[in-house]
């Protein structure tokens, strides 16, 4: 009896293992603010994040009251060569790398998803899923929003610049049930 538990137990130990020897988790999320070397900060958290997911990167920095941004399929080490970390001076950046769990594994729900709003351009890297994504999305849809990927971080991003004032858009998150990272330029 106690051979055939310890069997069973090393079954169970070496299962374990190749469950946690895959690369795959749920995103990372890495930002930075008031530092002149920022995107290359993030590059560097994101690098040490690298194993939160594979499947794509990205960094949205602030330059000169606008938002650019480089993002790509791939590893961040792939992703992020000099001639793209030259194109993200600024002094605050935040950056992604993602493993879907919501919408597939194509460039356009790579994040941080850059947004040109009202109130300014905006950009926003989410980490998990929304419990009530689909739901938001459908609501927004029915009063014209227009989505561009088929990631449920889209629908705070709408939830943000769809309201006038900051006490709306905070409002108005509290109808999404998740949390974010985001930057908008001064």
């Amino acid at each position: 009896m106690v051979r055939h538990g310890m069997t069973c137990a090393l079954k169970s130990v070496s299962h374990l293992f190749v469950m946690f020897d895959k690369f795959k988790d749920e995103c990372g999320v890495f930002g930075i603010l008031n530092h002149p070397d920022a995107a290359n900060l993030v590059y560097l958290g994101l690098y040490a994040l690298q194993h939160r997911g594979q499947e794509s990167a990205g960094i949205a920095s602030v330059v000169d009251h606008q938002i650019v941004s480089e993002k790509e399929m791939g590893k961040v080490v792939d992703v992020f060569t000099p001639e793209r970390m030259s194109r993200l001076p600024g002094d605050t950046a935040i950056g992604h790398v993602r493993y879907s769990t919501a919408g597939g594994s194509m460039l356009c729900n790579a994040q941080p998803i850059v947004v040109s709003t009202h109130k300014g351009p905006i950009a926003l890297a989410h980490n998990g899923n929304l419990v009530n994504g689909a739901e938001l999305r459908r609501q927004l849809e029915a009063t014209g929003s227009i989505f561009n990927s088929m990631s449920d971080t889209e629908a705070v991003v709408h939830l943000i610049a769809g309201r006038k004032s900051r006490r709306s858009r905070r409002r108005s998150l509290t109808r999404s049930r998740s949390a974010a990272a985001r930057i908008r330029s001064r």
